[in-house]
């Protein structure tokens, strides 16, 4: 339960995705507590993010069951830049070192994306249809069915638009750049007569996205495009033996993707191909009401390819790891966590990782929840034997530690406080022209506030804030850990039920203190009607005030756009 775990979790529902109508996944998480978004233009271009300061290669993407990081990136990471909100029904942000449960890459958190299942017996289907702003026309059809014993469920997206220039505008930039994507997703479950539920989940997803070239940020030339096609696949066994809990996965991840461009040093057409295959068990042991063990062991192999202008490039490695975790209630008001693991990576030994997490409940409704972790990320293939690599670098080491207390209000509300502190050794860092590690410690701390308040019955008010607090030593400015994310980030969320039929939400986020870039303040209005019981229509005004900001220096953000849908369950 939320209320027993010392870890900071956020808990995104189908339910909020639709409240504000977000294309995408992205807009959603960006004002969230802790969550900073760095984007390189509109849909399908190149996006990053930060959970406290942490950048986006420090955190784990998983999407129903899948680790979605692309193992042929520079550093292995998921680029959010295409992924929309359709067919999402949950999202969980895990914020704080967890490579004791999840290994290399999960030094800042974990986000845990869960796509739609069918939620009662018999048929159901959903369709939905977006357009707006920038020639954009986005749909989504899915069905999914459901008896006593199986489901099945099945999800076609996509979406057009001719978006607008990456470089901005301001600049004197005017040459749009558009995205097409289309993305299949599936999930297949059975429980056998022996007890045993198996099933098979995946997805494929095929997309355009234009983009503008560096050195120096322009569209002088129209021809940047990356055609990126990423596909997963999992099967997987859930089964009792005695007191045990157990699953047995075996998941398969490729990303291919070839890019076309052009730079001041010429033009450059690179194809890059990674892929991960992953076979896991997990098993839980129940030892009475208030004690739990947890095992777990993994065998993962990743493989990266690059042809092209840059030269070749080619490697793997493979990671086998082991775990457990102990959990126990001592009293009927505390809860402990214990979790250690080992990893050995097949180019540089072993690893051993730790984490310990309390959350007391003081009252019913008072909680004070802490974490203490260590955590490493391994060099990326790319980053050791790419073409601009160094097969000498060296792991890097992480330690985190966050106190935190909340005060629930009623069912749903809640008031809560967070301080978190991260530090790094060993950074990896491409300040000039190759990557190398960089000497000292790199540290972001801070402080998260959030409320989620019912002011009425009929209106809600939802806030976010958070301070972080940066020191890199010795790097250069536009690295990975850089501060373009804001040491001040406040977003504001009011949303009230109208009439009986209609509900509206607006959204204000304030972001200040950019590492050389102008602070901002961007609003969002969504309005929703419900045309029926199985249908609602909706307009949501994006950059509502037309606010001319960036998100990083040089790249371009949406003008003042409209968009409108409807969505449909029957």
């Amino acid at each position: 339960e939320l209320s027993r775990t010392g870890a900071t979790v956020t808990v995104v529902t189908d339910e909020d995705l639709s409240a504000t109508a977000d294309t995408r996944v992205i807009d959603f998480l960006a004002r969230l507590p802790g969550i900073g978004v760095i984007t390189q233009g509109p849909i399908g271009t190149q996006t990053g993010f930060t959970i406290r300061g942490v950048s986006r290669n420090y955190v784990r993407v998983i999407v129903d069951g899948i680790d979605v990081g692309d193992p042929s990136a520079p550093q292995t990471s998921f680029d959010f830049g295409s992924l929309l909100t359709s067919n999402i029904s949950r999202i969980e942000i895990l914020r704080g070192a967890q490579s004791a449960l999840y290994g290399s890459e999960a030094v800042g958190g974990v986000i845990s994306i869960t796509t739609k299942r069918p939620d009662q017996p018999g048929l159901t289907q959903a369709a939905d249809f977006e357009a707006g702003s920038y020639g954009t026309v986005r749909a989504n059809y899915g069905f999914g069915w459901r008896s006593e014993r199986s489901e099945a469920s099945f999800s076609l997206s996509r979406v057009v638009t001719d978006g607008f220039s990456a470089a901005d505008e301001a600049a004197g930039n005017t040459e749009a750049d558009g995205f097409d994507g289309t993305r299949l997703s599936f999930q297949l479950a059975t429980l056998m007569e022996s007890g045993v539920r198996v099933g098979l989940n995946g997805f494929v997803e095929d997309t355009t996205a234009e983009y503008d070239e560096d050195f120096p940020i322009a569209d002088g030339s129209p021809d940047e495009r990356t055609d990126n096609r990423t596909a997963g696949l999992r099967a997987f066994a859930e089964f009792n033996t005695d007191a045990v809990e157990n699953t047995v996965a075996l998941s398969w991840f490729k990303n291919e993707r070839h890019a076309l461009g052009s730079t001041a040093f010429g033009p450059d057409d690179n194809t890059y191909i990674g892929s991960r295959l992953s076979l896991s068990w997990n098993s839980g042991i129940d030892f009475g009401n208030e004690t739990r063990l947890g095992l777990g062991a993994d065998l993962t192999r990743e493989t990266y390819d690059q042809t092209g202008s840059y030269g070749p490039g080619t490697g793997a490695n493979t990671v086998a790891g082991i775990f457990a975790e102990y959990s126990a209630s001592p009293t009927s008001s505390l809860d402990l966590a214990a979790t250690l693991r080992y990893d050995h990576n097949s180019r540089f030994g072993g690893f051993v990782t730790g984490r310990v997490a309390a959350a007391w409940r003081a009252r019913e409704d008072l909680i004070f929840r802490t974490q203490l972790g260590t955590g490493f990320r391994a060099p990326s293939n790319y980053e050791l034997l790419g073409p601009f690599g160094d097969p000498t670098l060296k792991p890097e080491e992480s330690r985190t530690v966050d106190f935190g207390v909340e005060k629930r209000l009623g069912e749903d509300g809640l008031l809560r406080a967070t301080l978190f502190w991260t530090e790094v050794d060993n950074l990896i860092d491409f300040p000039t022209s190759s990557y190398l590690q960089v000497a000292g410690t790199v540290r972001r701390q801070g402080l998260e506030l959030e409320a989620d308040v019912a002011l009425t019955e009929r209106v809600r008010l939802a806030a976010a804030y958070t301070y972080t607090d940066a020191n890199n030593p010795a790097l250069s400015p536009g690295n990975t850990w850089n501060t373009n994310f804001g040491r001040h980030d406040l977003s504001v969320t009011l949303s009230a039920d109208l009439t009986d039929k209609l509900s509206g939400m607006l959204a204000v986020q304030h972001v200040a203190d950019r590492q050389g870039l102008p602070d901002y303040t961007v609003a969002d209005v969504t309005l929703n009607y419900k045309v029926s019981d199985s249908a609602d229509a909706y307009l949501r005004v994006e950059n509502l005030f037309d606010e001319q900001y960036q998100l990083r220096s040089g790249y371009g953000t949406s003008d003042r756009a409209f968009y409108a849908g409807i969505r449909t369950r029957f």
